[in-house]
């Protein structure tokens, strides 16, 4: 099986210990496992270029929430979960980050690469309040949020567009979110990873496109994504699938029944957690009343 098959690096880990034979550390990787609140948090930091090569991954740190059912609206476990999104968002963003870009990656019109968009769309923007009202908007941190578009739709590269608004906008920092592709089922929807590594949209698809990196952007760049796709030939092969059928599965990809609704939940719970990291001090009720 290939490192490339996910986006998540905690499965990556787990595939390169399966083929040493060797559950512990790898080398130039740094993992750590605890509990965020009612939910686990893993930690893994790539060190060294060792290490990136290992896992696939660029060196950086990478915060994997695992939310397991709890990403329904209800109340308690939803008002959990964006408090833990938030509180990793915060950990990840630079402190001196002023001014913040939001971008959703992805394809809107696809139901399971939309979670980009769709959280662009419930993340609270308030660079227009603060520039024309400061007297009663100046409190809040100046916060865009951009749906970039896909190729075909739009004739430009995500990235181009990003770079773009980058350039005229000139914000600390940006936040960029995508749907992501896992190994697993069980971590579908269920499964939040963040990372201070830039993103490169459709990598686990395998139609890698332009990186957003503080390289390309000139800005640090934090990569939010959820998982709402596996390739179907890495579920034949764990299920005993024969390797002579699995070419025609290369190009498939499976995706839960339930899809719609849960980008709509998982959507609104990175747009929510965003907004909270990124104006610390309001409540979900405070979001709920402002995005509505």
């Amino acid at each position: 099986m290939r490192l490339h098959d996910s986006d998540l690096i905690d499965e990556a880990r787990e595939l390169w210990r399966a083929r040493r034979g060797d559950p512990g550390d790898l080398p130039g990787i740094r993992s750590e496992e605890r509990a965020c609140g009612p939910f686990s948090l893993s930690e893994v930091e790539v060190l060294t270029p060792q290490g990136a090569e290992q896992v696939g991954k660029p060196a950086g740190l990478y915060l994997t929430l695992t939310l397991e059912a709890l990403l329904h609206r209800r109340a308690a476990p939803f008002s959990a979960a964006v408090g833990a999104v938030a509180e990793q968002v915060e950990r990840l963003l630079p402190p001196e980050a002023e001014q913040v870009l939001v971008v959703g990656l992805g394809n809107r019109a696809v139901t399971p690469d939309a979670v980009g968009p769709r959280t662009a769309d419930t993340v609270l923007v308030t660079r227009h309040l603060v520039d024309r009202a400061p007297e009663v908007f100046g409190a809040f941190r100046p916060v865009s949020a951009l749906a970039a578009g896909v190729l075909g739709n739009t004739g430009m590269e995500s990235g181009e567009v990003v770079q773009a608004v980058v350039g005229a906008l000139k914000p600390d920092a940006v936040i960029a979110v995508d749907a992501l592709c896992a190994r697993s089922v069980r971590r579908l929807g269920s499964t939040v990873q963040l990372s201070n590594t830039g993103i490169a949209p459709g990598s686990g698809v395998g139609s890698a496109r332009f990186a957003l990196t503080a390289e390309t952007l000139g800005v640090p760049v934090v990569a939010v994504g959820v998982p709402t796709v596996v390739r179907a030939e890495v579920l034949a092969a764990q299920w005993g699938g024969q390797p002579e059928g699995q070419d025609d599965l290369a190009s498939l990809l499976v995706t839960p029944k339930e899809i719609d609704a849960l980008v709509a939940d998982v959507s609104k719970l990175l747009g929510y957690g965003i907004s909270m990291a990124l104006q610390t001090g309001l409540r979900l009720d405070d979001l709920e009343a402002l995005l509505s």
